[in-house]
């Protein structure tokens, strides 16, 4: 007999990043180190598929959830877009520098370069220090040959658009919008499910 669901929690996916910092461990009490830069806590990405760690269910992953589960764990509307496919990935992100400028595919180009879903994003600012800053889009009305100028000369900076953050702030991030998110912020994300990112430019690291 089927045993019913629960709230459900899953182990952390911490990633090690170049400008990861120490905030998910201080603020969040994960067991992470000083470079932690991302706690994925739910996630369906292929080869980071979370994995339940209290209950009945303990040690089972998402998609075995799913496949078990179905409508009832995500709903059925969902289940008859997605299937076994969560779309959903949840994290929190510790910048203690800023992050490369990026940008994302949207669903077509991501299902025919990457067979991946593209990746829209939407922020919530858990933490900023008093300077934090993040990039979202363009400073100016931007065409494709001023961008590669600046591009090719390393001024990618002078013309991206650089915004102060603090506690409570919400961004969203359609694929397709240059970003980057800069030193001192700590955020939860929530985004299609996809790695897919085109690194433009990453400060002369």
């Amino acid at each position: 007999m089927e045993r019913k669901l629960y709230p459900l929690k899953f182990k952390p996916i911490l990633k090690d990043k170049i400008w990861g910092g120490s905030r998910l461990r201080e603020v969040l009490g994960k067991e992470a180190s000083d470079r932690a830069g991302e706690s994925w806590e739910i996630s369906g990405v292929s080869g980071d598929i979370s994995v339940v760690e209290n209950g009945f269910l303990a040690g089972n992953d998402l998609t075995e959830l799913v496949e078990v589960y179905m409508g009832d764990l995500v709903g059925e509307h969902i289940y008859e877009q997605f299937g076994l496919e969560f779309p959903l990935l949840i994290k929190f992100i510790d910048a203690n520098d800023f992050l490369s400028i990026q940008v994302h595919p949207g669903d077509e180009l991501a299902r025919e370069r990457h067979n991946s879903f593209g990746k829209t994003e939407m922020w919530y600012i858990v933490e900023a220090e008093a300077d934090g800053q993040l990039i979202a889009g363009f400073n100016r009305e931007m065409d494709r040959d001023t961008y590669l100028e600046h591009l090719q000369r390393g001024t990618l900076k002078e013309i991206v658009n650089f915004e102060r953050v603090k506690k409570g702030d919400i961004y969203y991030m359609p694929s397709g919008r240059i970003h980057a998110i800069g030193a001192g912020v700590l955020l939860a994300e929530i985004q299609q499910t996809s790695d897919v990112t085109y690194r433009i430019y990453d400060w002369d690291r």
